[in-house]
């Protein structure tokens, strides 16, 4: 990793939604400034209140967050496209200039059924689903940096 520029990242999901967004806040958590991360989908449909709920739980403020079009990252160089979703991977374009595409896919927590606590269990689960996989792929990858 060039140790001038940060690693750039962007996490593709098909609503921007909680997975992407919960990948997001990760990769700053643990990649800190060596790490400049965004996310998108292919329809955006707004940060999900539930996702922000449990990453606070973690201590990560995802508060500020937006749900963007894939659309917004069209043409930007980034080192990494990372799909979180199957939907996303099949039916995402082509970025010139990423120099690598990785496919993480993570089960949709929006999915979840039950009552409030069930579903904020699904959620919780998948948030360390997430939280695990950025944290090995950085330690194991080279590239954390705090």
């Amino acid at each position: 990793m060039n140790k001038h520029k940060p690693l750039g990242i962007l996490v593709l999901c098909t609503g921007n939604s909680c997975r992407s967004q919960i990948a997001e806040g990760f990769f700053r958590h643990y990649g800190g400034p060596g790490v400049e991360v965004f996310s998108a989908g292919l329809e955006p449909k707004g940060v999900n209140p539930r996702a922000v709920q449990v990453m606070g739980e973690v201590g990560i403020d995802m508060s500020t967050h937006s749900s963007d079009h894939l659309s917004k990252y069209l043409g930007q160089k980034f080192d990494y496209v990372i799909t979180v979703c199957d939907k996303a991977a099949a039916n995402c374009p082509v970025f010139p200039g990423a120099g690598t595409r990785l496919h993480w896919p993570f089960e949709d927590p929006a999915d979840a059924t039950g009552n409030e606590e069930q579903v904020l269990a699904s959620f919780r689960r998948i948030r360390d689903e997430i939280g695990t996989k950025v944290k090995n792929w950085l330690e194991t990858s080279g590239e954390l940096v705090r």
